[in-house]
């Protein structure tokens, strides 16, 4: 995928193409790194760029059953799990649930073909508005590509903590671009299995 997204045809298009962008910068975060990497949490939070990964899988995992008006429960254990790469999972079986999350997601709006088709809101949870009755597709494909815009700025500073890679030079590396004047395609270290620095003290909660 290119660093942008392409023409937007009509406004479906343009909201899965942009939750489509958000997850592969989100998933660019964790290119080249190892799994220690993965689960490193350099930062004040207990967040790490595999969990981050994971939770954005999930979270959209869980709003596509919202759309298609499947029984939900909320599991709080669950939901702190989602942020944690567990030991026998792997970076790769996290991408490729988010690939099958993706693509039900499209499959799914694309076969409604109504941003405006309601969806009833659970109040059984604290964080959704009471005042409202329903969401649409619309609504939800925003708040997705929020959350996910959200999470990638999580991870992109998480990864700089981790190894010094941003953004740009990591994409670079993943679509092959030449090196420039003033851009440098990320590469691995010789000391890729170490971590850049650690804090000195982690914040409590």
């Amino acid at each position: 995928m290119a660093a942008q997204v392409g023409p937007v045809n009509n406004e479906q298009e343009g909201l899965l193409a942009y939750l489509a962008q958000m997850r592969y910068v989100v998933r660019l975060t964790a290119y080249g790194l190892t799994d220690e990497q993965l689960r490193a949490t350099p930062s004040a939070s207990e967040l790490s760029v595999g969990g981050i990964v994971k939770h954005c899988a999930s979270t959209e995992e869980g709003w596509l059953s919202t759309i298609r008006r499947e029984p939900q429960s909320v599991d709080y254990q669950k939901y702190a799990e989602n942020f944690r790469l567990a030991e026998d999972e792997t970076i790769e079986d996290v991408l490729a649930r988010y690939d099958r999350v993706a693509e039900q997601t499209e499959k799914t709006v694309n076969e409604i073909g109504d941003l405006g088709f309601p969806i009833e809101i659970d109040h059984s949870v604290p964080w959704n508005r009471k005042d409202l009755t329903h969401w649409n597709i619309r609504w939800i494909l925003l708040h997705l590509i929020q959350e996910t815009a959200r999470h990638a700025g999580h991870a992109d500073i998480i990864r700089e903590s981790v190894d010094g890679a941003t953004a740009y030079p990591l994409m670079a590396a993943a679509e092959g671009w030449p090196t420039t004047p003033w851009l440098k395609p990320w590469a691995q270290s010789p000391l890729r299995g170490l971590m850049r620095s650690q804090p000195a003290q982690r914040m409590t909660r």
